[in-house]
């Protein structure tokens, strides 16, 4: 096997990229390993075009159990099936860095397969990124790049930034924040963030020091290529005729302008000026491609928006550059079956956000190559059924769009959420997008919140998020707070920042551009701050604080710590006590950790009434408690006596009274409670006294 690897060095370790011929049909491929973990990304573009009226790119994020020595965990599949959430958002991560650095006239199918080869403490999507830049840049496919990639954490300990955080360094939420940045020549193309409520200045000396990191990967890429150089492959792109620009000055221009002056440009109307401009050109040129109109017309739109904004400070729906769309908070008003509920509107685009409280034993087992069999107690999913956008098609299910929305909308309000010690239970948030025209993600984490302060979640503060917008034209660029759906489909930038008015929570940043300046990211995430201050106050005015009461349809839990070596003693042979303590009660469910935590979920009481069991169970006596106790048996040399369910001691005859005794049945009977200080616990075995406990007990009888 032919072999050639380069090394640098990122922070205190070492990335090498090796080249062989493992992957030997591929157009590109290269293994990119960091510490332990190591990947192989190939890049393939076939040679004849799809016939799609889009860039027809695809990522793949291929991860096996034998990368973390480990064999799938059910025992009737141990065969890989659909990726995981993780490796989902791990391929979205690396498509919409590389999608931007693409001629997107291009129409012959390209895909990028990341396949997770060796699992140690590095992440590696990342590392899937670098490679994808690289395959792509040593290969003979068309594109722009190289692009660089990587992740800055801070740690909570000491505040030191942590370049590319190991799995070690991400444990029990270790890190202050974690921004995922990409760029391409000092500038950022992509941003994935999740933030305990830091500062959009601390966010802007991040960046800058992202675009250091990147600097050092394109050189080191770029060296990589001079010795693997391979001619890129050249792909015939049709372009339109002057004949077809005049035509479209003649009979569309003008009508696109009204449109826009009358501030009814929306997905429908765009649609049938479209197909108009099809048809008439088709009419007079049958030879050119539909896909070259299509891109043609898509310019024109962008340009006419562009130059709307730039220029006249006018947006397609008549708003100015920094207005937020109409406001309309809502909370309960469902139905009392549902444990919390939302509703947001921002515009026409609405969001219902229902929440669901459950046990511990609700919380969802993540068992994927990097968290094996680990838990999850806060879930936010997201849908997005055909008829928000006023279209049919399939209901159920999940994409890929969604798990990345719902993932967004979860990030940005995990920072609030209680600590399981604080609020013992599983959340689920399901966010229904019953409109949209515009940044539903968004709004999901608006109706997020109010569904968890209308179900009484003791979050620490609202938080909301909000999408910004970028409009280009000839070097100048307008920045447009609240983009609506045309402005985020014909648009340069999708900008989404949440956060609560301490800071931000979460950010994603999407472009069509190559590269976004610091200065444009800069003068966005200040336009977001106002914008999400301006949308708290709305929510806050909806609900001022958490409801300081759960539903009552919701579980009630209470928890309780008992030594880690006395959970035998609650479980029992075979299950025998816990079930027991189940069916004597009523509660719904009983879980043990490891460290002794019980939490115990039931209603009416019932929870209440286990943990007066458990307790009484694990009871552990000692020298000086005192207990009022029953007699259960007399004989000569003493009374034994039951301090609860599960404990009983005894009275030695000399332990009765503070005199002689010498007929214990003339003082005590089965049955009498009497009070008593236990004296000794030896091997299970405890000594009870009630001349110490009361001196003049049997004096006063």
């Amino acid at each position: 096997m032919k072999s050639d690897t380069f090394s640098m060095t990122i922070g205190n370790k070492t990335l090498d990229a090796t080249f062989n011929n493992l992957a030997s049909k591929a157009d590109g491929s290269v293994l990119v390993s960091m510490g332990e973990t190591a990947v192989l990304v190939t890049a393939v573009m076939n040679k004849n075009e799809s016939g799609t009226n889009y860039l027809p790119l695809s990522v793949e994020f291929e991860e096996k159990f034998y990368a973390a020595g480990a064999i799938l965990g059910s025992r009737f599949l141990r065969r890989e099936g659909r990726p995981s959430e993780a490796a989902i958002l791990a391929a979205r991560t690396i498509d919409r860095t590389i999608r931007p650095l693409f001629d997107h006239r291009l129409r012959h199918e390209i895909q990028i397969v990341v396949s997770v080869l060796a699992l140690g403490d590095e992440d590696p999507d990342v590392l899937g990124i670098i490679g994808a830049s690289l395959a792509l840049t040593i290969s003979d496919i068309p594109w722009a790049g190289p692009v660089g990639a990587v992740r800055l954490g801070q740690s909570r300990n000491d505040g030191r930034i942590i370049i590319n955080p190991s799995y070690t360094d991400r444990k029990d939420g270790n890190l202050n924040f974690e921004i995922l940045a990409c760029g391409h020549q000092g500038g950022i193309n992509m941003i994935e963030a999740i933030a305990n409520e830091i500062r959009e200045t601390d966010v802007m000396s991040v960046l800058e020091n992202a675009i250091k990191v990147h600097a050092s990967l394109e050189k080191f890429q770029k060296e990589i290529a001079n010795t693997n150089i391979k001619k890129k492959r050249l792909i015939s792109i049709s372009e339109t005729s002057p004949e077809v620009e005049s035509i479209y000055q003649e009979k569309f221009a003008n009508r696109l302008l009204t449109i826009m002056s009358e501030g009814t440009f929306n997905k429908e109307n765009v649609s049938e000026l479209r197909s108009n401009f099809l048809e008439d050109v088709a009419d007079r040129f049958s030879n050119i491609e539909t896909n070259v109109l299509n891109h043609f017309f898509e310019t024109k739109v962008t340009e006419t928006l562009s130059l709307s904004a730039i220029k006249n400070n006018k947006r397609a729906d008549g708003r100015d550059l920094h207005s937020v769309r109409e406001l309309n908070a809502q909370v309960g008003g469902i139905s009392p079956a549902l444990h919390g509920s939302g509703i947001f509107y921002r515009g026409n685009t609405h969001v219902f956000t229902a929440l669901t409280l459950a046990g511990p034993e609700a919380a969802q087992l993540i068992d994927t190559i990097e968290l094996q069999e680990s838990k999850k107690h806060f879930i936010h999913h997201y849908n997005f059924p055909p008829f928000s956008v006023g279209e049919t098609g399939r209901i159920g299910g999940f994409n890929r769009r969604m798990i990345g929305h719902g993932a967004l909308a979860e990030n940005s309000l995990l920072p609030v959420i209680p600590t399981q010690n604080d609020f013992p239970y599983t959340i689920r948030l399901v966010s229904e997008v019953m409109s949209s025209n515009g940044s539903s993600s968004m709004a999901s984490v608006c109706a997020g919140t109010l569904a968890l302060m209308d179900g009484g979640v003791p979050i620490l503060r609202p938080v909301a998020g909000i999408a910004i917008g970028l409009l280009t034209h000839n070097g100048d660029h307008a920045l447009l707070t609240d983009i609506q759906g045309p402005e985020d489909e014909y648009g340069d930038m999708d900008l989404k920042v949440a956060g609560t008015e301490l800071g931000i929570t979460a950010i994603q940043m999407d472009t069509k551009l190559h590269r976004i300046t610091l200065n444009v990211i800069e003068e966005g995430l200040n336009r977001a701050l106002k914008a999400r201050l301006h949308i708290l106050n709305t929510i806050k005015n909806t609900i001022p604080a958490p409801r300081k009461n759960l539903s009552p349809r919701a579980p009630e839990i209470v928890t309780l710590k008992i030594r880690p070596e006395q959970i035998g003693l609650v479980i029992g042979a075979g299950g025998k006590t816990i079930n027991s303590i189940k069916e004597n009660t009523g509660v719904q469910e009983i879980t043990i950790e490891e460290d002794g935590t019980i939490y115990i979920t039931g209603n009416n009481g019932t929870s209440t009434k286990a943990r007066a069991k458990i307790e009484s169970l694990t009871k552990i006596y000692e020298p000086g408690d005192r207990a009022e106790v029953v007699i259960t048996k007399v004989l000569d040399f003493g009374a034994f006596a039951r301090l609860d369910d599960h404990h009983e001691g005894l009275i030695h005859i000399s332990e009765i009274a503070p005199f002689r005794v010498n007929d214990i049945s003339k003082l005590l009977e089965v049955g009498q409670q009497v009070p008593v200080t236990v004296t000794k616990v030896e091997d299970g075995k405890i000594a009870l006294s009630i001349k110490q406990a009361e001196p003049e007990y049997f004096s006063q009888k």
